[in-house]
């Protein structure tokens, strides 16, 4: 099984490309490295020393015996990307390469016009070549729970079954983005539907929540091949922020009241997810929806777990409730499914205070790389 990591230098895309290279697959990464640009543009750099992709992939080699093909490139650029599929011929494409944060997306119009731009058309390009030349590959896109809002009703994993008039229909479920980042993800959800619909390729679209931790057994094996640990106001996400504000001493970043329900997973789950929608993929002109979170948890209670797990660890850790920066509700209804990926087999690791212990623990190892003024957000969703 041949398998093409789009975004393989990324966070979640990193992990990946080493879990199912350890698995016995012959991976190749594909990647512009724009992530590492981005973060020269806003002046940060990960909690983590993240080497460079070629010394990396040279790291897994002499540790492991196995080579991970690289194609630096940008898939916006189609001729770049129909080369480098042919050259590679993958029967699995993991679709890692986009935009992923939405503070990014809402600095200002640029930024949100870079955000579509790469992430819409870069998906379409991937959905041409297939049609044109790979139209048995499976392609695994990586969506975002972000894409249904918070409803007051319970979320389905992608479609809906509704009564309207006497008569019944199964549809795609309502979208309500709260980001131009989640906006971008609603379309490519759209244009992959119809690629499936109307030309017949099959797809899984895996809406992920947020992830957090570090350590993979891959990842974990050297300090070569760390994961990269954002913790900016940009790039960060909830649980990884505020474990590495605690281990600096710097009060929680708790947006509003923090009532926002979310859904959360570990990164290693993370990679057993891809694993088993590779494994099982979806058949000719069928379009998947999982939803790719383990379990749900609001804003406020993540962070009172880690202060609670600081606590034991010594640490004097202080709640700070800020302005929110975003325009979302902070009290509301919010209950997911889930069941599709436990039904093929995925054995969660649920958040405990030993994983808590382990990222804080590993936040104290790294805190001198913590820039302060990185922390606290710097863009608002709100009209200036």
């Amino acid at each position: 099984m041949k398998v093409l990591v789009i975004g393989g230098d990324g966070y979640c895309g990193w992990a990946t490309a080493l879990y199912l290279s350890n698995r016995g697959y012959e991976v190749g990464i594909l990647d512009s490295l724009v992530r590492r640009h981005w973060d020269n543009e806003l002046g940060v750099e990960t909690l983590t020393p993240i080497a460079p992709i070629q010394q990396r992939l040279q790291r897994w080699q002499d540790l492991t015996g196995k080579t991970i093909d690289l194609f630096v490139g940008d898939i916006t650029n189609y001729e770049f990307l129909h080369k480098t599929l042919k050259q590679f011929e993958p029967n699995t494409l993991v679709h890692f390469g986009e935009q992923r944060s939405a503070p990014f997306s809402m600095i200002d119009r640029e930024h949100a016009v870079l955000t579509q731009v790469n992430n819409v058309v870069g998906t379409l390009n991937l959905l041409y070549a297939m049609r044109e030349d790979f139209p048995d590959c499976h392609l695994v896109k990586l969506g975002t729970m972000g894409e249904y809002g918070t409803p007051n009703i319970d979320i389905e994993e992608g479609f809906i079954t509704i009564e309207h008039n006497g008569r019944k229909d199964t549809l795609p479920y309502p979208k309500q983005p709260g980001s131009m980042y989640h906006l971008s993800k609603v379309h490519d959800s759209h244009n992959i539907d119809f690629a499936c619909r109307i030309w017949g390729l099959r797809a899984t679209d895996l809406n992920q929540g947020i992830v957090y931790g570090v350590l993979t057994e891959e990842t974990g094996m050297d300090e070569l091949l760390i994961n990269r640990l954002d913790y900016d106001g940009v790039f960060g996400t909830a649980l990884n922020r505020f474990c590495i504000q605690a281990a600096i001493g710097h009060p929680l970043t708790v947006y509003g009241k923090g009532g926002q329900t979310r859904g959360f997973l570990d990164i290693r789950d993370t990679v057993r997810c891809m694993e088993l929608a590779i494994a099982n993929p979806a058949k000719p002109g069928e379009f998947r929806v999982f939803n790719q979170f383990t379990e749900l948890f609001n804003i406020a209670e993540l962070a009172n777990m880690v202060k609670k797990a600081g606590s034991g660890l010594g640490l004097n850790i202080e709640i700070n409730n800020l302005d929110n920066p975003r325009v979302e509700k902070e009290e509301h209804y919010f209950n997911a499914k889930n069941t599709k990926l436990l039904d093929l087999g995925l054995n969660p690791h649920y958040l405990s205070d030993s994983l808590l212990d382990s990222l804080l623990n590993f936040a104290i190892k790294y805190q001198q790389r913590v820039d302060n003024k990185q922390i606290l957000p710097k863009v608002s969703w709100h009209r200036k």
